[in-house]
């Protein structure tokens, strides 16, 4: 059979004039961890990542979300953690992959691995999660984009340290809003 190299060429030309576009729009899906961040009007989103490798997305100070964390034991095991929020609102589940002014969802990390992600401000964290000893519970707030809300390149978050000595006698800790990375 004869070689026909025309074909070929309009086979690979239709083959990237198809595929081509289709990277594109996978390049700007939102996700701002192993992806590209597509822009948005709200905030500036910086090179810099946290410590799981997504994006920060700076915000001015003034009118930044904030986050407090507490975190208290419970007579029949665990830890009732709690929530409050300042110039923030956790969004719904579903909510289109974008970053808007002061809504997302909380990472919360115990001794800095991530443990859940949350869309309301209470969370019941079990035993096994804090063995004896001290840990560090962090509420670190998110983007519905996957960016990291922050504030002088720090990521916005807040961090309770708990101490587990007996199961019986562990004692309650609150955090507050810290502007810097760690606690």
């Amino acid at each position: 059979m004869p070689r026909r190299p025309w074909i070929r060429r309009t086979l690979a030309a239709l083959a990237a004039g198809t595929l081509l576009p289709l990277g594109a729009a996978a390049c700007t899906t939102g996700h701002a961890h192993g992806g590209t961040v597509a822009s948005s009007p709200v905030g500036k989103v910086l090179d810099d990542t946290d410590d799981t490798g997504r994006h920060l997305r700076e915000v001015d100070r003034k009118n930044a979300p904030e986050v407090g964390v507490e975190v208290a034991p419970l007579s029949d095991g665990g830890w009732d953690v709690r929530l409050t929020f300042r110039h923030f609102r956790c969004s719904a589940p579903g909510m289109r992959p974008a970053a808007t002014t002061g809504r997302g969802l909380v990472h919360l990390l115990v001794d800095g691995r991530e443990v859940t992600r949350l869309r309301t401000p209470e969370y019941h964290l079990p035993d096994r999660l804090v063995p004896h000893g001290t840990h560090h519970v962090t509420a670190r707030l998110y983007a519905d984009d996957g960016t990291v809300w922050a504030v002088r390149g720090k990521p916005v978050q807040s961090t309770a340290d708990i101490t587990v000595s007996d199961a019986e006698a562990a004692e309650p800790s609150t955090g507050t809003t810290t502007l810097v990375a760690g606690k």
